[in-house]
């Protein structure tokens, strides 16, 4: 893989290193976007991530990215460095490494996802370089939270049965067995009056 355009320094990189191999996980800051989740492969100065039909939702990526880092331990933000991104050829000895470690680290695959991945997927490589933005105690004021990312993942067909029902169809029966009660309420009513009105002779036409 590509080697980090500048060295950092060996404290940053061995906190940089330690980030990428313990978490799975990072975030993809998309200047003009959002942050974007992914999951990937540290490998050689690189994190390697695939997206694409099928796999995480990832915009184009620019020359030039941010990466925001967790902390293992705690959850938290840990570092953010600066990255340049390269989209590598499939084909290429550095895309059959990449597909390889990937594919290794791919959960839940039901299918020859290294062949998909070369037809329909993106695989990019993320290499840090220069000083972190971010480091522990030097964070920036913004918590960097954002709106969930856009997804066409929805429930299109069957849903987990609920003992009594879901909460809206349990309401909607409440609604319809209040209705048919008021309804019975009204009818014996309007019959007590035809009734009254029979017994004193009045008019009862219409009820």
């Amino acid at each position: 893989m590509t080697e980090p355009t500048d060295p950092q320094p060996s404290n940053a990189s061995a906190l940089l290193s330690e980030a990428m191999t313990k978490s799975g996980l990072l975030w993809i800051d998309v200047e003009g976007d959002r942050t974007w989740p992914a999951w990937h492969v540290w490998d050689e100065g690189a994190a390697l991530v695939v997206s694409g039909p099928g796999e995480q939702p990832l915009p184009w990526l620019p020359a030039d990215v941010r990466l925001i880092l967790r902390s293992k331990d705690t959850g938290g933000r840990l570092l953010t460095v600066r990255a340049h991104s390269h989209v590598l050829e499939p084909g290429s000895p550095q895309w059959e490494r990449a597909a390889e470690l990937l594919r290794a680290s791919r959960l839940n695959a039901v299918d020859d996802c290294v062949t998909r991945w070369a037809a329909q997927c993106t695989i990019t490589a993320l290499v840090p370089y220069d000083s972190p933005v971010e480091s522990p105690g030097a964070y920036a004021a913004d918590d960097h939270r954002r709106a969930p990312a856009r997804t066409a993942a929805t429930t299109t067909s069957w849903r987990p049965w609920h003992l009594g029902g879901r909460g809206e169809e349990r309401v909607a029966r409440k609604r319809v067995r209040a209705e048919a009660k008021a309804a019975r309420k009204a009818d014996k009513e309007r019959a007590k009056l035809r009734k009254k009105r029979r017994r004193r002779g009045g008019p009862f036409r219409g009820l």
